[in-house]
């Protein structure tokens, strides 16, 4: 690659990779030689013109769409990104992380690439915040793109007080996790090189390899212990179900409504692609499970687990629930309207039938079997918890009811509500 220095900024020419990329459908250029030159984007060391040919490349010639070049990439941005104290992260995670049946008390995340075009409900951040009454949440999210209401949109269009997302940075979110199960951590506070980006991705006008790497793009990805995420397309699934893979997730799921929808969906069909952990029977070293400090000086030696990919469909009936056509979750369409029902949400305030309630139900649920929460035998939640499980199982042998039955107690018992004040009045302190 040849350098040019313009003005503080070390402007690297790609022009060979851009050739290679350009023939042959670009197949001679490694995922590896991709990631490299995308990184570059970062340190604003691409003119805007081979920027704009590189992204358009990438998704011309479809290589934007394989497992290992979204992973690769992915890995890029989240090491250009504003880097979270991991030891006292871990530590605090460690002392507020409830462990209960297969959850070890991580962080959580449900996320949608978005693009879907449906403009419902902010459904993954409402689920987000309904999951925190049982898991630690790090949502990850930005403004809208390409819909009127994105989930910081919403956030900071809550009344009274809204939550001050900017006052979350690397060095705020330990403390900030002393104080609450939840936290939004806002895309241009963790990624301040995407600058870079922003006006090149505007005047392009296509959708190109960054509206794909937000889910996995979390700054605190590799203390990320599940989540869910949405794509706009059945075939990203697998791609996306595989990237995440490639990326050392072990517990996830990702999800396509049949409507094209990059979430769960409430009017019927849902494909997809659960990693599911489980023991590598080829491994030589200690069977306990607990035993974290396992390691071998052997780089070939079999790891303790294999994570596996399964597919399957769900329906709104596995939840227990009816559907609901796509048009009945489409209440609002500015961050304030949808601000107003979130509120009446968490504050109990809609009918339990509502077909907001259900749909952000069936994804919080999927969150809550995801992380493992419902593998429980018993359950304590707190006040207005029956303490019943529901041991029946679905799909991929998932306690989805369960899921539904403890999404519900989220709402009725004011636990999600709490979550999301203590945020709020944590973020309005620092």
């Amino acid at each position: 690659m040849a350098e040019l220095v313009l003005g503080s900024a070390q402007i690297i020419s790609i022009s060979p990779l851009l050739k290679s990329l350009a023939g042959d459908s670009g197949s001679s250029v490694t995922p590896g030689e991709i990631a490299s030159a995308f990184a570059l984007i970062f340190d604003n060391q691409l003119s805007a013109i081979q920027c704009s040919s590189l992204l358009t490349l990438l998704h011309v010639s479809k290589r934007d769409r394989e497992p290992e070049v979204i992973a690769l990439c992915a890995g890029k941005m989240r090491d250009s990104a504003a880097q979270v104290d991991r030891r006292a992260l871990r530590e605090v995670v460690r002392k507020r992380g409830q462990k209960e049946g297969g959850y070890r008390g991580g962080l959580c995340d449900i996320v949608g690439t978005g693009g879907d075009g449906h403009s419902t409900f902010n459904i993954s951040t409402t689920s987000s915040i309904l999951a925190s009454s049982l898991l630690l949440l790090s949502k990850h999210g930005n403004k809208a793109s390409s819909s009127t209401s994105g989930s910081a949109d919403l956030l900071q269009s809550i009344v009274p007080k809204a939550p001050n997302i900017e006052a979350v940075t690397s060095a705020s979110l330990p403390h900030i996790y002393e104080k609450t199960n939840y936290a939004f951590l806002f895309a241009p506070k963790f990624h301040p090189g995407m600058r870079h980006v922003a006006p090149i991705r505007k005047e392009l006008g296509l959708r190109t390899i960054f509206n794909l790497l937000g889910p996995l793009a979390n700054p605190v990805e590799g203390n990320i212990e599940a989540r869910v995420v949405g794509v706009p397309q059945k075939a990203l699934g697998l791609v996306f179900a595989e990237a995440l893979r490639l990326s050392g997730a072990k517990k996830a799921m990702v999800v396509c409504g049949a409507e094209d929808l990059d979430e769960i969906s409430c009017a019927g069909k849902t494909y997809c692609w659960r990693l599911v952990e489980r023991p590598n029977p080829a491994f030589r070293g200690s069977k306990n499970e607990e035993d974290e400090e396992y390691t071998t000086s052997d780089d070939e030696a079999p790891p303790r687990t294999l994570v596996e990919i399964e597919d399957f469909e769900l329906e709104p009936s596995d939840f227990g629930l009816p559907a609901h056509s796509l048009i009945e979750v489409q209440p609002g369409k500015l961050p304030k309207e949808n601000a107003e029902i979130l509120v009446e949400l968490l504050q109990n305030q809609l009918p339990r039938d509502d077909p907001v309630v259900h749909f952000c139900l069936i994804n919080t649920a999927a969150l809550f079997v995801i992380a493992g929460v419902c593998d429980a035998h018993s359950s304590d939640m707190g006040y207005g918890d029956s303490g019943e499980v529901i041991l029946e199982t679905g799909p991929s042998q998932g306690r989805w009811k369960e899921g539904v039955r403890r999404a519900r107690w989220a709402i009725e018992s004011g636990e999600a509500w709490k979550s999301l004040s203590r945020f709020i009045d944590i973020t309005n302190s620092i």
